[in-house]
């Protein structure tokens, strides 16, 4: 690489990249400019742009680094030209911006590959996006970076790797979704077209709020989100991630994963959230940190389709009506959660694939249909709220083991209900303060 072309006033700017510089370094903060393409190969770095619109368009085998791009919030800061057909290697290195980083393939585009060290979306606003994914009884927002193969051609594959992806901060969530990856996928979110092929998804630290209206029934977001026609190696959640509105899932996978591990908190504060929901193809979940929602609906973990071979948590803890802690639709071999699993609610409404429902906040569910092969608590799993059910299994359970007990606190309130035979649980401390402790019911 030769010599940088140093600018500082936006008009230096845009002659150079008019001119094609291949490498061009900005000096302090520049204004004023229109959007600006870089040619296939330009390199730029250093300073912040401020943009009254788009921002930064990318062609082809571009690098963005240690540069900050601001567009106000609805706007996109980095995009791409999406006439180009081979995006050859996008990189975005130690970048920040203000406004969305939207990289898509439509189009013209046919291939590519996205590499990111270090982003970090402090503001955006995606809440007007008319483009967004279906599935499940519910659009999903676009996030704050959003990588999307829109193409119908399922040999068009765009690979990335996606290193400290962070977006939004306690004080000033992102408005959408967070993080968002995913590929071309039919009316009921199943992928049927182009794919995004992600070697590592890892994020830092993520705050978002969807801003959906209270009760709507068919509009989401994530805080994570892997859509469709995404096929994940690895996604690592090395900071916290929280959501602060209404449908807003924390963690929510409709793609292909093979392993999925958050380090960090996983937060829910508002209604009908889920800390982590599945409906797709998960190989191992592990949550090394507390799930803890709060909110009317909001759930700890859903398995509500797909499959899923080894979840494990620290612990789940929620706290609103109809908060579920963990609810089981499918099969799942081996179910571990290290610490304790706890719901404070009674019954309430929740958005239940596109549909809202009453829902009691019971700490373990298994659902006709849903298999438990395995199932260890090291700590208590227990419900305080009124007439409900600590442990309802009306699924299949083969095993389940309880360190400390199963607890039903409120007021008219079963500890554990089994259809059938049921699974035995000798040596579990089973108690009910104002109920039945074992309550079968004929299968």
């Amino acid at each position: 690489m030769g010599d940088w072309t140093r600018v500082s006033t936006a008009t230096e700017l845009v002659a150079a990249v008019d001119r094609q510089e291949p490498a061009i370094e900005v000096d302090g903060v520049l204004r004023g400019m229109p959007m600006i393409t870089l040619a296939p190969g330009v390199r730029l770095r250093g300073g912040t742009l401020e943009f009254g619109a788009k921002g930064v368009r990318l062609t082809r085998d571009n690098v963005l680094e240690d540069v900050t791009i601001r567009s106000p919030e609805h706007e996109t800061a980095i995009l791409n030209d999406v006439s180009v057909a081979d995006l050859g290697t996008l990189v975005l290195r130690a970048v920040r911006t203000s406004g969305q980083v939207l990289l898509l393939a439509r189009d013209a585009v046919r291939s590519g590959h996205v590499q990111v060290a270090g982003l970090a979306v402090e503001a955006a606003d995606v809440r007007g996006r008319m483009e967004r994914p279906h599935g499940f009884g519910v659009d999903a927002l676009q996030g704050a970076f959003t990588l999307w193969n829109q193409q119908p051609d399922s040999a068009v594959e765009i690979t990335a790797e996606l290193l400290d992806v962070a977006a939004g901060s306690a004080d000033r969530p992102v408005r959408g979704s967070g993080v968002f990856v995913g590929g071309h996928g039919d009316w009921n979110g199943a992928a049927d077209g182009g794919t995004v092929r992600v070697s590592m998804l890892r994020t830092g630290e993520i705050h978002t709020d969807g801003g959906i209206p209270a009760g709507t029934p068919d509009l989401i977001s994530g805080g994570v989100f892997v859509i469709c026609g995404a096929v994940v190696d690895e996604v690592i959640n090395a900071g916290p991630v929280t959501t602060h509105g209404q449908n807003d899932m924390v963690l929510d996978n409709w793609g292909r994963v093979e392993t999925w591990t958050a380090t960090a908190p996983v937060t829910s504060h508002g209604p009908s959230g889920i800390g982590f929901v599945n409906f797709s193809d998960l190989g191992r979940l592990d949550v090394r940190a507390p799930i803890t929602t709060h909110g009317t609906g909001a759930r700890g973990f859903n398995l509500y389709d797909g499959s899923l071979r080894h979840a494990s948590f620290d612990s789940i803890a929620t706290t609103g009506d109809g908060a579920i802690g963990i609810q089981i639709t499918k099969e799942l071999p081996r179910l571990e959660v290290h610490g304790d699993l706890t719901t404070s609610g009674g019954t309430g409404t929740s958005l239940v694939r596109g549909v809202q429902v009453q829902l009691q906040a019971i700490a373990l569910s298994i659902k006709p249909g849903g298999r438990v092969g395995q199932a260890a608590v090291g700590g208590r799993i227990a419900t305080r709220g009124d007439h409900l059910v600590t442990v309802d299994i009306d699924g299949e359970l083969g095993d389940l083991r309880a360190d400390g007990g199963i607890h039903a606190e409120g007021r008219g309130s079963d500890a554990v209900h089994l259809k059938g035979d049921g699974v035995e649980l000798t040596g579990v401390e089973v108690t009910a303060v104002d109920g039945g402790a074992i309550v079968r019911a004929q299968a």
